[in-house]
């Protein structure tokens, strides 16, 4: 990612805020200047139209997204508490999305959309495959199964619940539907002492 400018990188992150509270549509940028606190002419020195601030907005939100992920992989967690951790994290996202900011990308912005969904499928699909190896290694996870074909099942299973809406989003949050998709997906490949380490733990945090 392009180093960015301190005003610019501010800009951007107050308008990631706008969009999580009050969805993309409905939000055009004479709103976007006045939730900013600047004029239009202002706003217009940073990006070119709506279309390029959802584009700057989508690549900060990646370029954190990968950040963080990667900050977890390297606190030498086991595999068990490597998932929870980024299960916390990406639950306290999810919480703070409006429920209309996917279909509101993929409907009026699908370039935008598919863009974001490609590099966030990548991004899953490397960060369970290297869990899954670990956990095997570990101990913590079955080694009866093929993490190369498991990763690629949870990738497009997460693609599928969160860009396929496949439950209305006034039905089921999109954090009620991620943490049984979490569930589901640890239940599932974690070994006996995996199990019991995983209710340990589970003692200790709220999700």
């Amino acid at each position: 990612m392009e180093e960015l400018q301190e005003k610019e990188l501010r800009l951007l992150e107050n308008a990631t805020g706008v969009f999580m509270r009050f969805g993309i549509k409905s939000v055009n940028m004479d709103d976007m200047a006045r939730h900013l606190s600047m004029s239009k002419k202002t706003l217009y020195q940073y990006v070119k139209d709506k279309e390029d601030l959802i584009n700057k907005v989508i690549n900060l939100f990646i370029y954190n997204e990968n950040t963080h992920v990667n900050g977890i992989l390297e606190k030498g967690l086991n595999a068990i508490e490597e998932n929870l951790e980024i299960m916390k994290w990406v639950n306290n996202v999810l919480q703070n999305i409006h429920p209309s900011v996917l279909y509101d990308l993929q409907k009026y912005h699908p370039e935008c959309a598919k863009r974001m969904q490609t590099e966030q499928e990548q991004t899953i699909h490397s960060c369970i495959l290297t869990n899954l190896k670990k956990g095997q290694r570990e101990g913590l996870f079955r080694k009866d199964f093929n993490p190369e074909i498991i990763a690629k099942i949870y990738a497009s299973r997460i693609d599928h619940f969160f860009y396929q809406a496949i439950l209305p989003a006034e039905q089921v949050k999109l954090s009620e539907l991620y943490k049984e998709v979490f569930k589901y997906h640890i239940h599932g490949v974690a070994s006996a002492s995996g199990l019991d380490h995983l209710k340990e733990k589970m003692k200790t945090i709220k999700i």
